[in-house]
């Protein structure tokens, strides 16, 4: 499941901090950031492990969530899932 190309270029992807114990304090439980095409100020651990689902909504792809293809995601810190996001694609405008 694909969205047109057309409209995959105007794709948002919507993050939100579900859970944290984020030892640096970069991010609180409920915080969210919009991404379009730059790094919201979250950890690099953390970005690293979300990057590419971020990256394929971005373009318009559908990811496995369970046993169906979804446009959203969800994701731990790799610091032990000190921190617990979601990520979902946003409706174009």
């Amino acid at each position: 499941m694909m969205v047109p190309e057309t409209e995959a270029a105007m794709n948002k992807v919507k993050l939100t901090v579900l859970e944290s114990r984020c030892r640096d304090g970069l991010c609180a439980a409920g915080d969210t950031f919009l991404v379009e095409n730059t790094c919201p100020p979250l950890c690099h651990e953390l970005w690293s492990v979300i990057y590419p689902q971020v990256f394929a909504l971005l373009n318009g792809a559908a990811l496995d969530h369970g046993d169906e293809r979804a446009f959203c995601f969800e994701a731990s810190c790799p610091d032990g899932g000190r921190v617990k996001i979601r990520g979902e694609l946003t409706e174009n405008p």
